[in-house]
């Protein structure tokens, strides 16, 4: 599907005017947060519901769920004061490969973070660059994983750095700097632009744009993402990836 620019942006405005509505909440991950009304129980919320937001939906938001009623639904309080004892209750298999010691070791993590290094929002402000946010995604993995831990736990946060794509940490950190009114988003973190976001990139929202002719790489990589993110900022610089709506609704939904 070849259109020209003025096209092309004018198709995808109105499919993100489709697709960024709270109807669609229900069935995304998103909707973990949305319970929530602290700023630090939906970040937290959403980032553990963004760690496994991979495979089938409701088996995520299941899981998820899960996940919060381990945290007592009260996920920053719990996070802070915690003991061994209640650790203990988490035995089972969270979601596919994410088990109860990569849960375990996240709660100890987040902990960290909160305490060492001024919260979630501060790691990600600290070390952002006028134009990326892949940079902080790679030293926020660096902080994460400070604590002992096994190297095996480390494949559930993924690293620009080194390639990867960090679909799931670009979804997540779009859910808490973009902000448009439409409540979805949430705009919690107003120390970042959401012009910096990064689309987040899996096999949907890849193919959909290649079929656009905004992505030619073959990989979804963080090279990939980059192409994307240049072809996104040329359509809209100062809010780039609300157009992850209109890729991944025409992909999902409508079988583009």
């Amino acid at each position: 599907m070849k259109l020209k620019k003025e096209e092309l942006k004018e198709f995808l405005d109105e499919k993100v005017a489709k697709y960024n509505r709270p109807d669609f909440i229900e069935h995304d991950p998103i909707s973990i947060s949305h319970r929530f009304t602290s700023k630090e129980d939906i970040e937290i919320s959403g980032f553990l519901a963004a760690t496994i937001a991979w495979g089938n939906r409701t088996m995520i938001l299941r899981n998820a769920n899960r996940m919060m009623a381990y945290l007592d639904d009260s996920p920053y309080d719990f996070i802070l004061h915690h003991s061994e004892n209640d650790l203990e209750r988490i035995s089972t298999v969270i979601h596919r490969t994410f088990n109860a010691e990569d849960f375990i070791y996240f709660i100890k993590a987040l902990k960290h973070i909160y305490k060492t290094h001024n919260g979630l929002e501060g790691i990600f402000n600290q070390y952002r660059t006028k134009d990326s946010l892949q940079p902080a995604i790679h030293q926020f993995r660096s902080k994460f994983f400070e604590l002992p831990h096994d190297s095996r736990i480390m494949k559930h946060i993924s690293d620009p750095l080194k390639g990867s794509a960090a679909k799931k940490l670009n979804m997540y950190l779009r859910w808490m700097i973009r902000k448009d009114d439409r409540g979805v988003d949430f705009g919690l973190w107003k120390s970042i632009s959401p012009s910096i976001l990064s689309c987040p990139l899996d096999i949907h929202s890849g193919n959909v744009a290649r079929k656009l002719g905004l992505l030619t790489r073959k990989l979804n990589d963080s090279k990939a993402v980059s192409e994307l993110d240049a072809n996104l900022r040329e359509m809209d610089k100062e809010d780039p990836v609300k157009y992850d709506f209109a890729l991944f609704g025409l992909g999902v939904f409508e079988g583009f």
